[in-house]
């Protein structure tokens, strides 16, 4: 098995039960695993709901680490439409050509400088970097504010000794009161200052509303984008030729970054609360239970995908969930997927081949799965074009 593969845990339990019980701090969740049941409870949000305790329906639960709730990630509607109708405008301005124009010069620059290196540990080195200069663009403050989000680490929530670090959390809080703080007194066009003038439903945010946003705003695109850009460098070191295809083939890149979005699943699973006793594959679910709806293994679904644990960066037919579904998919889809276009643009063009020197998986463990994300550490070779 090449070292870039990242195998499908959830195979037997999806075919054969469908759903998979773990424990979550006392607090059970059934793991939904087929496709189909999966977008089925996710457009179901009346007995699913995302609106419950704020940081229950993440898995692992936050609940003990925070108490202000991410807006609109969990609030259902009729309210989460109108947060929608505030924010999508402004988290789908990375489709605007100047955007585009300045997130390319930061990839460029970047791809620049590593190819200098004899090499380098590429999620430290190279996808924190990228990240964290891109959350700039998305927030529209000035670039050197990346310089305080790659001291944050890979994860606003994480360390690496304890998955839910309280005092981490309070750092991105108490950054968010400033920075609020700093807007009230010199309003900019950055997102703060924008959230404090605006309105939904005819009423002004609350600061807390304000907070729930940008919270969201860096924990919903951190560790998942910075999986992703660092797998995709793993896989085009292990697949070369998959590299020259892309460079040879620019018809077909658009499908091959979906498919290496479902491929890899950058976020395993999210979750929701019952509002009301049900049944998911046929297994009772009590009101007040927490369900997660597991988008890592519903994108290996094998009624649905041909071939799914292979990359095929041409698949034509390509229903993946990586960025959710219905109701409450990915705000932060756009910017996500346009990292993904310009990165692979910008390889394409000044990056011949990416060696695979050495690495250390990251192995989650839910229950009786263990699923490779990404990894903690992860040696490579830039050979310019």
């Amino acid at each position: 098995m090449k070292p870039s593969n990242h195998p499908d845990p959830f195979k037997q339990a999806r075919v054969e039960q469908g759903v998979s019980d773990i424990d979550d701090q006392s607090d059970p969740v059934k793991m939904v695993l087929r496709l189909k049941d999966v977008r089925k409870c996710a457009h179901n949000w009346k007995t699913y709901s995302s609106e419950a305790t704020p940081g229950r329906i993440v898995v692992p639960s936050e609940v003990n680490i925070r108490d202000t709730r991410q807006i609109p990630f969990e609030v259902d509607p009729p309210k989460h439409g109108g947060f929608r109708a505030l924010l999508d405008p402004w988290f789908k301005r990375p489709l605007q050509d100047d955007y585009r124009e300045k997130l390319r010069e930061q990839i460029r620059t970047l791809i620049h400088d590593v190819n200098q290196q004899d090499s380098i540990e590429a999620i430290y080195g190279f996808s924190l970097l990228l990240q964290s200069r891109a959350l700039t663009l998305l927030m529209n403050t000035p670039e050197a504010e990346a310089e305080t989000f790659i001291g944050w680490g890979t994860h606003v929530f994480r360390s690496e000794d304890d998955p839910l670090d309280a005092g981490k959390a309070q750092q991105l809080y108490d950054y968010i009161e400033q920075k609020i703080d700093e807007a009230e007194i010199n309003p900019s066009e950055d997102l703060f200052s924008t959230l404090l003038a605006a309105e939904v439903d005819g009423e002004r945010l609350s600061r807390e509303q304000i907070k729930g946003i940008i919270i969201l705003t860096f924990a919903g695109g951190r560790d998942t984008v910075i999986n992703m850009v660092t797998n995709t460098l793993a896989y085009l070191a292990d697949h070369p030729e998959s590299l020259k295809r892309l460079r040879d083939e620019p018809e077909i890149r658009t499908r091959a970054i979906e498919e290496l979005i479902r491929y890899f699943s950058p976020l395993t699973h999210m979750g929701r609360v019952t509002t009301e006793d049900t049944t998911v594959c046929e297994h009772a679910v009590p009101a007040d239970s927490r369900i997660s709806l597991c988008w890592a293994s519903a994108n290996r679904d094998e009624t649905v995908f041909e071939n799914p644990n292979e990359v095929v960066l041409d698949r034509k037919i390509n229903p993946h969930v990586a960025f959710g579904f219905a109701t409450h998919n990915c705000l932060g889809a756009t910017h996500a997927r346009t990292i993904m276009q310009v990165l692979i643009d910008e390889l394409c063009q000044r990056v011949d081949h990416i060696d695979f020197l050495s690495a250390d998986e990251n192995i989650e463990q839910w229950g009786e799965f263990e699923r490779k994300v990404g990894y903690h550490s992860l040696n490579v070779a830039f050979h310019p074009a």
